[in-house]
């Protein structure tokens, strides 16, 4: 369940293993008025994050250190959270089912993906 409809801040999900990558994207979403959730560096820091927090978008690396997060991408479409992989990855190398998430080519300017996203939920 994403928080639409709650007024605040957007709530982004930071999925990332590499650490000063991780901090560029989050310093990008804040210095935009994104709230931050992480950055976490494995699926299971992020499995947990989901539990307890309400998601408006995530940022999705697809490989952390060997293992992947498509799992973590099924539970996200499960719970209709909209994502975006920031990979290394060419597009040719993500599986047809996930062909429709958009995919970021790392490098690539945090600013402009930050400066993508509405500041603020509407109410």
């Amino acid at each position: 369940m994403t928080g639409q409809g709650r007024p605040g801040p957007v709530r982004v999900l930071v999925v990332e293993d590499e650490y000063f990558i991780a901090d560029d994207i989050s310093r990008a979403l804040t210095r935009h008025g994104v709230e931050v959730v992480g950055p976490v560096p494995t699926v299971q820091e992020a499995r947990a994050l989901l539990a307890s927090q309400t998601l408006d978008l995530a940022v999705l690396d697809i490989n952390l250190r060997g293992e992947l997060v498509y799992p973590l991408v099924a539970e996200l479409t499960r719970r209709g959270v909209p994502m975006v992989f920031a990979t290394g990855y060419d597009n040719a190398a993500i599986p047809p089912e996930h062909g429709s998430i958009p995919a970021w080519s790392k490098p690539f300017d945090y600013n402009v993906l930050a400066g993508m996203l509405p500041v603020r939920r509407r109410a």
